[in-house]
């Protein structure tokens, strides 16, 4: 039935004058009223965020505050008011995406009777009035282009705080182009890092955005679903945990609160400490680790070692999403000739067996397997590095950006054991991790510098060497006790 009407429709704007055409195109284009009550619907926090009328937008939230919530009503609502507009919500990862929001999009469609249309092969919703919200992820630097071409009205970043350093290029080289010709807005929304750094906080506490932060105490909705007020949820919580409103965790997840949370982070990463502007003038040897997925990111990093130093550092990432073999083995291969690896180490889990023994036998590249089963001690190794500055990597690179973001799972750990959070998985680390094991530079030692030969300072060393091989000589046949040293 729906064919026939269209048909009849279509032959009815056929016979149309091309003014009556146009005057029916303005009436059915025009301004509607959305179904949805904002202000019923919205805690107050919540409204004051979504009704902000500045086209640069961010909020700082705490868990379970609502903002999930905000930003699917926000996008219904303006995909609705504003006929052939197209609205999206980006996050860190598709599958969040698809995971978190994507339910919450069918059912508000549902309850409120909007009557929008789901792809769900494209995570899109389409709506009566020609208007579309399109999610997406944007992992990685490479994916932020997909998002050009497009006339923006609305655009949320969800997790804000999890995208790497190239979220500055996609708000002000992508996305902002893309809202000019129809006044689009911008959201960036999340909540604090461990340590509150990134193009995140910067916008959060720039004069050019405007600021909106609330947390699970103004949500009214958690004591109508647990029948708990938020304050008996934090008394159990601290209870649980063993700590005080003043842990910098709670302060971060609870309160929504920007504070410096080192502890929780299981790279020990410091800008100060372990940033370098480009490599001292060496001969460099080079080593390339790599950390396979296909639901995550292909990974890629190079590091370079010289024989003269015990400083490592990481010199190129390459991470790739989605991606077939073929194109990873050009990856792997261009590079190795780049910079002339004289290693490479690949994570064989998994199908990584298989394609390690493909990229040895197709495409003749020397690849060994990774070192897995004593992931923690690599860490703890990694660390002592970066305090030390043995490790290095620039401000800018994803690494230093992720080691901001990977926690420790507090809630899973114990004395012996520690659990790496699943809130945030990075490849790259992975694949430093892997390489980094292989570098000889962390076990340099600096060269002892003898004494010439004839002078006091030579005669004073052939002694002390003299006495050394007599002492040990003594005690391998047993003839001196360690109680005897002394008298030595």
């Amino acid at each position: 039935m729906r064919n026939i009407y269209e048909i009849k429709i279509n032959i009815i704007l056929i016979q149309m004058t091309p003014q009556a055409r146009s005057s029916l195109e303005k009436f059915v284009n025009r301004k509607k009223v959305s179904p949805i009550d904002l202000d019923k619907i919205c805690f107050d926090k919540q409204l004051a965020f979504i009704k902000d009328p500045n086209l640069f937008v961010t909020a700082v939230t705490s868990r379970r505050a609502g903002k999930s919530t905000a930003c699917v009503l926000h996008l219904l609502h303006t995909a609705i008011t504003y006929p052939k507009s197209t609205c999206f919500y980006i996050t860190y990862a598709r599958t969040d995406a698809k995971g978190i929001v994507w339910p919450l999009l069918h059912e508000l469609n549902r309850d409120l009777k909007i009557g929008g249309e789901a792809n769900e092969a494209d995570l899109i919703f389409k709506f009566n009035n020609g208007s579309i919200i399109r999610l997406a992820g944007a992992a990685t630097a490479g994916e932020i282009d997909r998002f050009r071409g497009y006339s923006i009205k609305l655009a949320y970043i969800d997790e804000a705080q999890r995208f790497g350093n190239y979220l500055d290029k996609l708000i002000n080289d992508v996305l902002v182009p893309a809202c000019f010709d129809v006044k689009g807005s911008i959201r960036l929304i999340g909540t604090p890092p461990p340590v509150p750094v990134g193009a995140f906080y910067d916008s959060y506490t720039s004069k050019g955005w405007s600021s909106h932060h609330w947390n699970m105490f103004d949500n009214p909705w958690i004591e109508k679903k647990r029948g708990e007020t938020p304050q008996e949820v934090l008394r159990q919580e601290l209870e649980r945990r063993g700590v005080t409103e003043s842990d910098p965790t709670i302060q971060r997840e609870i309160f929504g609160k920007f504070v410096i949370d080192r502890a929780r982070l299981v790279i020990e990463y410091s800008q100060d400490k372990n940033h370098f502007d480009s490599l001292p003038i060496d001969k460099y040897s080079y080593i390339m680790g790599i950390d396979l997925g296909y639901k995550d990111a292909d990974a890629i990093v190079i590091l370079a070692h010289t024989p003269n130093s015990p400083t490592t550092y990481i010199v190129d990432e390459l991470i790739t999403n989605k991606q077939g073999l073929t194109e990873l083995f050009q990856q792997v291969e261009e590079l190795r000739k780049q910079y002339d690896c004289y290693k490479i180490v690949i994570d064989t889990g998994g199908l990584g067996l298989k394609i390690a023994e493909s990229m040895r036998q197709r495409y003749l590249i020397p690849v060994q397997a990774a070192e897995k089963t004593r992931k923690f001690e690599n860490i703890e190794l990694m660390n002592d590095s970066l305090r030390t500055k043995r490790l290095m990597a620039k401000k800018t690179s994803r690494f230093a950006n992720d080691a901001m973001l990977l926690e420790w799972d507090m809630d899973k750990t114990k004395p012996d054991k520690k659990f790496v959070s699943d809130r945030f998985h990075s490849d790259i680390i992975d694949a430093t991790l892997y390489a980094f094991r292989e570098s000889p530079a962390y076990a340099y030692q600096t060269p002892t510098i003898k004494p010439k030969w004839g002078t006091p300072e030579w005669g004073k060393e052939e002694e002390r060497v003299m006495e050394q091989m007599t002492i040990d000589k003594l005690k391998d046949q047993e003839l001196l006790q360690e109680d005897q040293l002394q008298w030595l």
